[in-house]
């Protein structure tokens, strides 16, 4: 391998390492789901591309398999949490005039 693969390895893995470090950090610190369910997203795409650099690297296909169901297993994930976002705030209440229409309180629009 030529020094200039060698150095644009070592800086794909370098960065590749640093953008997991970093959703690992955000995933641990939050403070919502849905934060967590984006750097969730981003680790495993981080996954996809380090086996895909590791293909390219060694010249073989055969990470595509594994690949595949992490792409797809990071899809169905990401639209299970926007579900459950969505159910939850939808059984919620927010703070009372949330929703209302300006000029208008919880109670009404009678009481203005």
């Amino acid at each position: 391998m030529s020094v200039f693969a060698v150095s644009m390895s070592l800086a794909a893995g370098l960065g590749l390492t640093v953008t997991a470090l970093c959703a690992v950090i955000r995933i641990v610190r939050g403070p919502t789901i849905l934060d967590r369910m984006v750097a969730s997203d981003v680790l495993l795409t981080t996954l996809v591309l380090a086996a895909g650099m590791d293909m390219v690297i060694r010249g073989h296909t055969d990470s595509i398999p594994m690949m595949t169901v992490v792409a797809a297993t990071a899809t169905l994930a990401t639209i299970v949490v926007a579900r459950y976002v969505r159910r939850r705030g939808m059984n919620e209440t927010g703070p009372p005039g949330l929703d209302d229409q300006p000029g208008e309180t919880s109670q009404g629009a009678g009481n203005v």
